[in-house]
């Protein structure tokens, strides 16, 4: 049986889907209280409990033969965040801890592609370190601090491999995340404000299979990119219009003009305690070098990501039948 935590997230919940349809059977760690939508109907043992509960993790790991971790708090806030640091760090160190003592086989743990260091030019692959002293983000920082805490236990015998996804988009975005929602209001041909930029995103199917590849092919204490391909905003709308057919009123905002806005939003989302969408982290995103390369994956692990074509194209037929 395999252990997925963050199982109801949108990396999470296509996972559990992949693992069962290869006659795995899984167990869930969920937060009490947390929507279960996304895994609703699905054949799994539900373990309730806090990656930040110790005893609750230990249980959860009775009869585990690997876990996936996928537990995080993702945040494009600036400062810092304490609750964003004790769960991706602590949860994971938690998480880490249980691993060992109960002798699981494997453990995967999905990182991210922002905690590896940032450079301007040249190919970021698996060479780059990762870096938990970064300036950009407490999410990259506390990723690139997970992160290395896997490597030291993997260092210590725990046989444990890294995932980086890049952007991830694809069917089953339940929670609506960022590019999924731009992706959802054009499909709905509902008025659209954009900034034009650029940056890799790859199917969610396509990171859940890598975890998977990763499970049986990792090497220990080697990190993997599950990247995509890099395509703009602008045209990512573009391929919606085709898509759907449709018509819907878009409006490019000038990069400098949204720079500016940013700067005010983090007090906003503060206040208004709306879910962020627009802050001076995602703007940087969309200017950042987005030259990645999957090679390693795909040479280890057979990884192989499908078009982004086919990817948006599903994208918009999951959200447009939900809606009915």
């Amino acid at each position: 049986m395999w252990l997925v935590t963050g199982a109801t997230g949108h990396i999470g919940n296509v996972l559990v889907r992949k693992l069962i349809e290869r006659g795995e059977k899984v167990r869930v760690l969920t937060l009490p209280g947390e929507s279960l939508e996304s895994i609703s109907g699905l054949e799994v043992e539900a373990a309730q409990g806090d990656v930040l509960n110790l005893d609750a993790v230990f249980e959860s790991f009775r009869g585990i033969r690997g876990v996936f971790h996928l537990a995080g708090i993702i945040s494009i806030m600036p400062g810092k965040n304490q609750f964003v640091r004790r769960v991706n760090v602590d949860g994971t160190k938690n998480i880490l801890r249980a691993a060992k003592e109960s002798g699981v086989e494997k453990l995967v743990y999905t990182s991210s592609i922002h905690a590896i260091k940032r450079v301007e030019d040249g190919v970021i692959n698996e060479s780059l370190p990762f870096d938990p002293n970064n300036h950009y983000g407490e999410y990259d920082r506390t990723k690139a601090e997970a992160t290395l805490e896997v490597q030291k236990a993997a260092h210590s015998g725990l046989e444990a491999v890294i995932a980086c996804p890049t952007g991830v988009i694809g069917p089953y975005d339940f929670r609506g995340s960022l590019m999924g929602d731009i992706i959802r209001t054009a499909a709905e041909e509902k008025p659209t404000l954009y900034v034009d930029g650029s940056y890799d995103f790859v199917d969610v199917r396509d990171v859940a299979d890598g975890l998977i590849a990763a499970a049986k092919h990792g090497k220990r204490g080697e990190s993997y990119i599950l990247s995509g391909q890099r395509i703009s905003v602008r045209y990512m709308l573009e391929t919606v219009r085709e898509i759907t057919g449709g018509r819907f009123f878009q409006m490019k905002v000038p990069f400098d003009l949204a720079k500016f806005a940013a700067l005010f939003m983090p007090m906003y989302y503060s206040l208004s305690h709306a879910t962020p969408r627009f802050t001076p982290y995602s703007l940087e995103v969309l200017r950042s070098n987005a030259n990645i390369s999957h090679a390693k994956a795909t040479r280890e692990l057979e990884y192989q990501p499908r078009s982004l074509y086919e990817s948006i194209r599903d994208t918009v037929k999951w959200f447009l039948e939900r809606k009915k």
